[in-house]
Parts: structure tokens; sequence; C-alpha cells
């Protein structure tokens, strides 16, 4: 637990100076690079020992990441609907679990989860640091409460074919503790708790969805953790598997709901 907290602790601190002191091209290219890594990770579940295929698969995720800060930028929102129509699907497949998952599958799954969450990230950091940082807190947040309520009080299990260690308890605690979150932002920035409430939960509710996706992958591929890269956390996909889910829709918040 304390290696956890001070991963998490040293990684905030990073994120920090990162979205608030880099210029845009660093901040831009550094979430490219952290998403290739999580690329790297997603191959595993292609292949362990086929190099070639892994560096291939990576490649390709590196192009549609350039495209879609360049020649695809007129169509972010439709990259981001399309995103959220598969993680509409992920929800249904999750009552059919386990199921066997093709090769076809793994691999289109790798980029609906991997480039709309570079296009929702951008779009996040244009309309401003503190934007993209509390999208990011939501998730966070409601992860943090949902495992500290798990393990108080966890007694019902929410998808144990999936992840037997969530419960139904640690995810009204998480909710709860977005709901906390969103009281604490409203003693600096004005707030409108009848549109903010709501979509944030929402925005949390998807941030599981995506957590418990990604675990169907790794189950499937007999692993725990995606990698190692963050001593206590995992690797990049055990830290971005919720985010890839939640901030397309903060993002697609930001024109529809007025979310600020």
């Amino acid at each position: 637990m304390q290696q956890r907290i001070m991963t998490a602790v040293i990684a905030l601190a990073v994120l920090g100076g990162l979205l608030f002191f880099m210029p845009p091209i660093v901040v831009s290219v550094v979430i490219g690079v952290l998403l290739l890594a999580g690329a790297w990770e997603w191959s595993g579940f292609l292949s362990q020992d086929n190099m070639a295929m892994r560096v291939a698969y990576v490649l390709s995720i590196a192009v549609l990441l350039v495209a879609t800060a360049t020649i695809l930028v007129p169509h972010s929102e439709l990259i981001l609907l399309v995103s959220l129509v598969w993680w509409a699907m992920a929800l249904i497949w999750m009552f059919f679990f386990p199921t066997p998952i093709p090769f076809p599958v793994r691999v289109l799954v790798g980029v609906l989860v991997l480039v709309p969450l570079y296009t929702a990230l951008m779009l996040l950091y244009a309309a401003g640091p503190s934007i993209l940082l509390f999208a990011l807190l939501i998730v966070w947040v409601a992860d943090s409460g949902a495992f500290f309520a798990g393990k108080t009080l966890g007694r019902v299990k929410l998808a144990p074919q999936i992840s037997p260690g969530k419960t139904w308890e640690g995810v009204i605690g998480g909710l709860l503790a977005v709901v906390l979150l969103i009281g604490l932002r409203s003693l600096k920035v004005e707030t409108n708790f009848a549109v903010l409430v709501p979509f944030c939960l929402g925005v949390a509710a998807l941030s599981i969805v995506g957590d418990l996706t990604v675990s169907m992958f790794k189950r499937t591929a007999g692993m725990k953790d995606s990698g190692t890269m963050f001593p206590g956390h995992g690797g990049v996909l055990d830290r971005i598997d919720s985010v890839a889910a939640a901030a397309p829709l903060f993002a697609l918040g930001l024109s529809w709901a007025g979310v600020r």
C-alpha cells in the first residue's frame, strides 16, 4: 500500500508539471509515447513471443495517433462517438464473459481503446490543463474510493468472472468519492450541480466499464497486470484502462452538456 501511494503521488506531481509548465507539443508527444507504451502492452494480448508482430502493432498505432493529431482533427467528434459505441458494446459483452476473443477482435479493440483516448486527451488539454486534470481526477478518485470501500465493506461481487476483487460496495464508494470531489471543486469553480453531478457520475461509471474490459483481455491472456512500469499499480494499461472509457465521454460533454 505504501508503494502504491508513493507511486501515485509522484505520478500526480509529474503530471501536474507536464500539463501546466510544458509546451503543448511536449505534452502531445509525452502522452503519445505513453499510449505507445500501452500499445506495446496490448500487443502482448496478440502474442507474447512474436516480437515482429508486436513492433508492427505499435508502429501501426503510432501512425494512427499521428493521423488523429493531424489529418483527422476535423473528425475528432466522430472518433469519440465511435468510441462510445464500442464501450456500450463492451458493457454488453461483459454479461457473456468468459468468451473466446478472436485474434482480429484483439487487434481492433486495441485501436478502439488507444486511438480515441489520444483524441480525447488532446481535446481536453486544448480546453485547458485544469479541465484535463479534472477529468483524470474523476477517474482516479472513483478508482481510489472503490478500492478502499471495497476493501472495508465489499461483500457483493460486481463481475466475479472478470475481476473477482471488485464489489458493488466499491462502486458505490467510488461514486460517492466523485460527489465529494465535485463538492471540493465547487469551492473554487462555479459549479452547476444539476449538470455536473449526474454527468460526472456517468463518466465514473463508464470508467468501470473500461477497467473491466481490459481485465477481460488480461484474464484471457493469463495476466494479472499488463506490465510493471508503475510500482504497485502495474503497467500503462492498468492505469489508463478506466481513462480510456471515461475521457471520450468527458470530452464530448464539453460541448454536449456545457461541462466546465
